[in-house]
């Protein structure tokens, strides 16, 4: 089994190519582009990911929400945000219905 601390390393590398040569990270060419351009590559992957299942093939569900999820992360640490931040919100809820927790979200 693959280990969760994949999140801490990936997050760790995302905030230190913050400010690193765009010409020399993707990551940092995306920090550099700012939150517009992230907010792309997040669109685009949830579409890419969206396909890939109704396509059915089970790896290419996997590579697509593999980059989805990278990229999210990037949008985290842009926003000054980590992993961690949605573990404490998804630990919130957490034994909550899921029509309740979405009624007590109304107005946000």
């Amino acid at each position: 089994m693959v280990s969760a601390d994949i999140l801490e390393r990936l997050s760790a590398t995302l905030v230190s190519r913050r400010d690193a040569d765009p010409n020399v990270s993707y990551v940092a060419k995306l920090f550099h582009k700012g939150q517009e351009a992230i907010l792309k590559k997040v669109g685009e992957e949830s579409v890419e990911v969206i396909m890939a299942a109704k396509d059915g093939d089970k790896l290419h569900i996997v590579r697509e929400v593999a980059d989805l999820w990278f990229h999210t992360l990037v949008l985290l640490a842009h926003e000054g945000l980590s992993h961690e931040d949605v573990l404490a919100e998804l630990a919130r809820r957490e034994g909550i219905s899921g029509i309740d927790e979405k009624a007590a979200r109304k107005g946000h």
